[in-house]
């Protein structure tokens, strides 16, 4: 589905229905625009899937409440086109990456849209301080292992914060005997879960009443996952060439001291932004490393990258 406005100088394609306006040298009064608005311009309501599923877990659909909630958030999430575009293209270039880092740390694969949920397939930063493509905020970072301080954040190196995350997750499903429950305690914390679960006497996601945040947050997954597994069936049109590509790397060890990374980049062919892009877990332009603790840097293969060089 498109939205093509024909303006004399061109076509902008912004998204939702065909529909054309013809530029004229005298601008269309406000009643024939109107006429044209109503006759030419449309938004559909989306048709449901007939079934959908979290790690093979049924979504019960036949439930209004269900339903109505699963609508809002492929709503929202269909009709932000540029957005939506973005994931498609970011998915195709992460999503190889991730998706045997899931199946190594023994995650089902469909933890890949709780990734697109809460970072956007980016190494970001919330406004409440969690980090990474998983966001972990520091506290939990450090509680599981990561080393996190002024030189070295592990919560962005991707390998390890999914290993962590899986630790995580897999204690929620051993906890509470589903993989749905597990995802609403990524976002809320199991001891958030299992207060509402004890207070309300019911224990599945579905019947639970949680805050805002919380009772979307599944079902915000749940509609990624439909979205980036049918695109077309959701209006997203784009060719091969307009998605993101993995970029080939090999690793290089390092249990030493780094005393300039910019000068260490150079080394391999590359310049330190570019160092940085493959590693945003290093967050200092050295590396005192006193310890010789063995850590294991990116480099990308050569020729991929050829600005600046």
């Amino acid at each position: 589905m498109k939205l093509v406005y024909k303006l004399g100088i061109g076509v902008l394609i912004v998204g939702g229905i065909y529909a054309s306006i013809q530029a004229v040298q005298n601008p269309p009064t406000d009643d024939i625009l109107e006429k044209k608005l109503v006759n030419d311009y449309n938004v559909y309501a989306l048709p449901l899937p007939q079934e959908i599923d979290f790690c093979g877990e049924p979504v019960p659909l036949n439930n209004p409440d269900i339903r109505e909630r699963l609508d809002r958030e492929l709503l929202v999430n269909t009709y932000w086109q540029s957005n939506g575009l973005l994931l498609i293209k970011r998915a195709n270039k992460y999503f190889p990456i991730i998706e045997p880092l899931l199946k190594k740390y023994g995650l089902p694969d469909d933890f890949k849209y709780l990734v697109v949920a809460e970072s956007g397939l980016e190494n970001n930063r919330s406004p409440a301080g969690a980090a990474g493509f998983w966001h972990f905020l520091k506290s939990t970072g450090k509680e599981y292992g990561l080393e996190i301080n002024s030189y070295v954040d592990e919560r962005y190196n991707l390998e390890l914060a999914t290993k962590v995350a899986a630790k995580y997750l897999k204690n929620s499903k051993n906890k509470f005997g589903s993989w749905t429950l597990a995802a609403a305690a990524y976002n809320a914390g199991n001891g958030g879960i299992q207060k509402q679960i004890d207070r309300q006497g019911v224990n599945t996601y579905y019947d639970l009443l949680l805050n805002q945040e919380t009772s979307r947050y599944v079902f915000r997954i749940l509609a990624f996952k439909e979205i980036l597994s049918n695109p077309q069936k959701y209006g997203f049109n784009y060719r091969e060439k307009d998605l993101y590509e993995p970029i080939p790397i090999h690793t290089v060890k390092v249990d030493t001291p780094v005393t300039d990374f910019a000068k260490f980049a150079q080394r391999y062919g590359i310049n330190y932004k570019i160092l940085k892009l493959h590693n945003p877990w290093l967050r200092d332009t050295f590396l005192k490393n006193a310890s010789g603790k063995a850590y294991f840097i990116q480099i990308p293969k050569q020729g991929y990258y050829n600005a600046g060089q």
